[in-house]
C-alpha cells in the first residue's frame, strides 16, 4: 500500500493506493464455458515430465480424475490436448501446446504490466511524518522522477502530486497555471543529429516569466527482443525487416523524437508495422516488447534494462522542469533544488542505466533551450 497526498477543497488529505495483480481466466467451447482450473497446471506438468502419472503426482490429482478431465475436453473441443498412446510417453497435442503457450505469454505480459497498476481505496489518516509541502507536477514519464518520492519526502519534506502525460500536455498545463512544475525532454544536438525543433515547446514558455530547473540527462533508443538485436540498428531496419513496432502516444516528447527520426531518414510512417499502436509510458512499451506483443519499441535504456531487452542507443536528451521564476524564491522550490543537488538524488540517478545528472538543480533561462 502506498500513501499519496490529494488536494481537496478542505485542504490536504492522504489516499491509500493498492497495487493490482491481474489474473487470467480462460473460456473454451461454444457457447464458452470456463476452463477447468486444474487443466493448465496439468498440461504444464505433462510438458515438463512427459508422463501422466508423474504429472498427476505433481499437481495433486488422481490418475483417474486427470484421465477423465482430458477425455472430457477432447470430446467437447473435438481434438485432444494430450497424446496418451499406450506404451509411450505423454506429450502435449498441438491444441494443448497452443493453449499452454498462449497462457504463458499472456501471464508474462500481465505480470509485467501489473508493475504500474494501482487503485485508490480512499482517504486515510495522515501519516505521522507527512511531507510539509506538496508540489503539483505535470510531466512526461521518467524513471528518475518516479523514483524520488520517498527520498524527497524524507530529505526535503516535499511530496510531488505527479500527473504523467505527454511533454506538450504538461507544458500546456504549466502555461495555464494549473501545476507548479512541468517535466519535458528535448534531444541534445550532436554532430550526427540536427538541433531539435523546439517551436512546439516554446509555445507554452515565456522567457521573462519562466525558468528551467535542470533535472537529468538520459539515453533513448530502440528496445528489442534479443533475437532481433544483431540485425536492427535503426528505425529503417525495423521497417525493412517488417518488425512489429509499439509507438508512444501522440503529444509525448518521445513520439516527437520518433517522428523526427522518421523524417530525417525519409521513412514513411505507414511502412512501420504497428506505428499506430500506442503506449503511454516507457515501461509499458518495454513490457509490450518483453511479452512478445511487439518486436521493437522506442524508449529509455533504463526501461530496456529493467525488462532484459536489447537496446540500440540513438540519442541523448535533457529532461527539464519548467517553473515560474517568481516561485523559485519560495521554500518548496528552494528545497527541491537543494535536493536535486544532493548525494541522495545522485545515488538514485546512478542506479538507472543510461542516466546522468551533471547539472541537476541548476537554474537555466528559457533561451538556453
Amino acid at each position: 500500500m502506498v500513501l499519496a497526498p490529494v488536494r481537496t477543497a478542505a485542504g490536504m488529505s492522504y489516499h491509500a493506493y493498492v497495487k493490482l495483480t491481474p489474473a487470467l481466466s480462460w473460456s473454451v467451447g461454444s457457447p464458452p464455458r470456463p476452463l477447468d482450473a486444474r487443466m493448465l497446471p496439468l498440461l504444464d506438468a505433462i510438458a515438463a515430465r512427459g508422463s501422466l502419472s508423474a504429472a498427476v503426482k505433481h499437481v495433486g490429482l488422481s490418475y483417474r480424475a486427470a484421465w477423465g478431465l482430458l477425455r472430457d475436453y477432447e470430446t467437447s473441443l473435438g481434438t485432444p490436448l494430450v497424446d496418451l498412446a499406450r506404451g509411450h510417453a505423454a506429450v502435449l497435442a498441438p491444441a494443448g501446446e497452443r493453449l499452454l503457450q498462449a497462457h504463458r505469454a499472456a501471464s508474462e505480459r500481465f505480470a509485467l504490466l501489473a508493475r504500474d497498476l494501482a487503485f485508490d481505496v480512499g482517504p486515510v489518516r495522515a501519516p505521522r511524518h507527512a511531507p510539509r509541502a506538496v508540489l503539483r507536477v505535470a510531466a512526461s514519464h521518467d524513471l528518475a522522477l518516479a523514483a524520488i518520492h520517498g527520498s524527497l519526502a524524507q530529505a526535503a519534506g516535499l511530496s510531488l502530486d505527479l500527473s504523467v502525460m505527454g511533454s506538450l500536455a504538461a507544458l500546456q498545463a504549466f502555461d495555464a497555471g494549473t501545476v507548479d512544475l512541468a517535466g519535458f525532454h528535448v534531444p541534445i544536438a550532436t554532430r550526427r543529429s540536427a538541433r531539435a525543433d523546439l517551436g512546439a515547446f516554446r509555445a507554452f514558455l515565456r522567457s521573462r516569466r519562466d525558468r528551467l530547473i535542470a533535472f537529468v540527462e538520459r539515453e533513448q533508443g530502440l528496445m528489442l527482443g534479443r533475437s532481433h538485436a544483431r540485425h536492427v540498428r535503426t528505425l529503417r531496419d525495423v521497417a525493412a525487416r517488417g518488425l512489429t513496432f509499439v509507438n508512444r502516444q501522440r503529444g509525448s516528447g518521445t513520439r516527437l523524437v520518433i517522428d523526427a527520426l522518421l523524417r530525417r531518414e525519409a521513412i514513411d510512417p505507414t511502412s512501420i508495422r504497428g506505428y499506430t499502436t500506442e503506449e503511454f509510458t516507457h515501461r509499458a512499451v518495454a513490457a509490450t516488447v518483453a511479452s512478445g506483443g511487439a518486436d521493437a519499441g522506442f524508449g529509455l535504456r533504463a526501461a530496456a534494462d529493467e525488462y532484459d531487452l536489447a537496446f540500440v542507443p540513438l540519442l541523448q536528451e535533457k529532461y527539464h522542469l519548467a517553473v515560474r521564476a517568481s516561485a523559485l524564491r519560495r521554500a518548496p522550490l528552494t528545497a527541491l533544488v537543494a535536493y536535486l543537488e544532493s548525494s541522495a538524488f545522485a545515488a538514485i540517478v546512478q542506479r538507472l542505466p543510461g542516466y546522468r545528472a551533471p547539472m541537476a538543480g541548476e537554474i537555466l533561462s528559457i533561451d538556453s533551450l
